[in-house]
């Protein structure tokens, strides 16, 4: 197993510097180059998905830029339009019908008075498709696959799945939440395969980083701080807001701290946790690749592809891990929402 994942990620690193390496070296303009720009590009969102750079050209997927604003109604362009075809960026100068993208890649409009609504399909929201469509294939292969065949063994993608819905059914969902775990099963599964699929899929060259966007795992953990306070029994609010065996006088301390805590920091600490991890790894893994040419040197190209494939295979089980934790942390959060507990 181990060498099969050691293949895996020396074959990422071998396709993240070939596509990687043309960009790098175009990345800047006139005397002064911007060699390690592409890191930051990389791990923000954008309005159009680029893949590679071979030379001068530039293999890109144009995404849709949609507005709404009451005087125009809703529109819809290419990012082709506010793009220049011979620098491959972006600004005011290349705005289309009253709008321009900047060099933050933020959409403006051209008269500052104007107000808009922007729902445009942007690189991670293009990635949140693709992870959803991959995970929904999965799941709905399998399920179909026991409903040919209930009494037959897995087979194909089934036995990829079964061990996974094992896993987080009797290693998560079960010493965590108790007796009510097949209630919140479903939903725990979901999340993690969601992370664990985009996590990966973000490993690959030219992806998104979908896990590493603060506001999809903003997103998550407000989906977990809901479903544990919509399921929160009397004992848990009882808690909360009265706390038993605390002596009066200490309750309009303790209260505000619980409240804090029960909205607050549990769904940060997961957002939180989630980012950072992904992210990080994400930049650690392109600034080792960007030494290569700052430094310009084959004895640095060499040490940094050798420290890529190390940091990918290592990546490869943070993915797992942090799919891991934070389905851990949401089954925690609603074992003690629906926790019963016995009064004598």
């Amino acid at each position: 197993m181990t060498r099969h994942l050691l293949h895996l990620s020396v074959l990422f690193s071998v396709v993240l510097l070939m596509c990687s390496a043309p960009a790098f070296a175009a990345a800047g303009s006139g005397e002064e180059e911007d060699k390690t720009g592409f890191i930051m590009h990389h791990v923000k969102d954008s309005h159009e998905w680029h893949f590679a750079t071979f030379g001068h050209t530039h293999v890109t997927l144009p995404l849709p830029v949609i507005i709404y604003s009451k005087d125009r109604g809703l529109e819809v362009y290419s990012s082709k339009n506010f793009q220049n075809p011979d620098t491959h960026a972006f600004g005011k100068e290349y705005g289309h019908n009253g709008y321009y993208i900047d060099e933050h890649d933020h959409l403006k409009a051209e008269d500052k008075s104007r107000s808009f609504v922007e729902l445009s399909i942007t690189k991670n929201v293009a990635m949140l498709f693709l992870v959803i469509l991959v995970v929904l294939y999965l799941m709905l292969s399998t399920a179909k696959y026991y409903k040919n065949n209930p009494n037959s063994p897995p087979k194909g993608i089934a036995s990829f799945v079964e061990p996974i819905v094992i896993f987080v059914r009797d290693e998560i969902a079960l010493p965590n939440i108790g007796p009510k775990y097949r209630k919140f099963t479903p939903y725990l599964l979901t999340i993690f395969a969601f992370i664990w699929i985009g996590n990966l899929m973000g490993l690959m060259p030219g992806a998104a980083n979908l896990t590493g966007n603060i506001a999809v795992t903003a997103t998550l953990a407000i989906f977990t701080l809901v479903v544990t306070n919509l399921s929160g029994n009397r004992e848990y609010w009882k808690h909360i807001f009265a706390t038993p065996g605390v002596p009066k006088a200490i309750l309009p301390i303790l209260v505000p701290v619980e409240i804090l805590g029960a909205f607050i920091t549990k769904p940060f600490a997961l957002m939180v946790r989630l980012f950072v991890a992904i992210t990080a790894g994400h930049i650690v893994i392109l600034s080792f690749i960007g030494l290569i040419f700052v430094f310009e040197s084959y004895a640095v190209g060499l040490a940094s592809t050798v420290m890529v494939t190390f940091i990918l295979l290592i990546e490869l089980l943070v993915a797992t891990i942090q799919a891991y934790v934070f389905t851990l942390f949401s089954a925690m959060y609603i074992g003690q929402a629906v926790a019963e507990h016995e009064h004598h």
